[in-house]
């Protein structure tokens, strides 16, 4: 079992969840490997990888294995949750069960209507980010047993969720108007009226590489200006990043 395994062993368990999730990555196999290699590194009675949906504004599961109130909170509910925001936290470092105050846990929908029926006293959520900051999806893990202190999974997780996002961001169906991952955060800046310079901070770019994707936006959505291509954006809803709350659109 992953949870009496050695460190040597869960360490040679995470290099075949990262080639499982390159072969998943290049389409050469199924989300579904991924989750079977990562059963070796924890031991776990329900998990899933979803992929953040930015049009659609929910999660979609790519591989599962919750019961079907579950998957459908993470779908269309997870992100409403209290919990979502201390997941989506700065240090990015995935939340355990067991580390959740109680007050937060009491107030989590999630917990109280889906975990705990369920039985499950650990495990993990994980928000995944792809290379460029952008927010792509989650992973989940939940296990009815407690898991042992020190816990050396707990850090190879962590290690793992380049190679995870990487999978999951593989699967994203093509974006609108053939934009580009930047392309659709600027969009999404526009609908609330920022300027270039606005934008540029808030995305760590220059004012000047602002004004070329806002060119470029322009031209592959055929729009006059930066009125109308707001105004599409809108018309698909899409929303800046609100980086204490619910990913928008811009986290693609």
């Amino acid at each position: 079992m992953a949870a009496e395994r050695s460190t040597a062993d869960i360490l040679d368990a995470a290099v075949h969840v990262r080639e499982a999730a390159r072969s998943a990555t290049s389409g050469a196999t199924g989300i579904d490997t991924v989750l079977a290699a990562l059963s070796e590194v924890m031991e776990y009675d329900h998990a899933s990888l979803a992929r953040w949906d930015p049009l659609r504004r929910r999660h979609t599961t790519l591989a599962g294995s919750y019961p079907d109130d579950a998957t459908a909170y993470i779908e269309t509910r997870l992100h409403h949750d209290p919990v979502f925001p201390v997941l989506r936290g700065p240090d990015r470092g995935g939340l355990w069960l067991r580390d959740v105050p109680r007050q937060l846990l009491a107030a989590s929908p999630g917990f109280q209507e889906v975990l705990s029926p369920l039985g499950i006293e650990d495990g993990v959520a994980q928000c995944l980010f792809a290379a460029d900051g952008r927010y792509v999806g989650m992973l989940n893990v939940s296990t009815r047993r407690p898991r042992r202190t020190p816990d050396p999974a707990r850090a190879v997780v962590t290690l793992l969720t380049e190679s995870l996002a990487a999978a999951v961001d593989a699967r994203e169906r093509p974006r609108p108007g053939g934009l580009s991952p930047r392309e659709l955060q600027v969009l999404a800046e526009l609908t609330v009226g920022r300027t270039n310079r606005e934008i540029a901070e808030r995305l760590f770019i220059t004012p000047r590489t602002v004004g070329t994707h806002i060119e470029h936006i322009l031209a592959k959505l055929d729009l006059p200006n930066r009125a109308a291509a707001a105004a599409r954006a809108a018309a698909w809803g899409i929303e800046p990043v609100n980086r204490h709350g619910p990913p928008g659109a811009a986290m693609r």
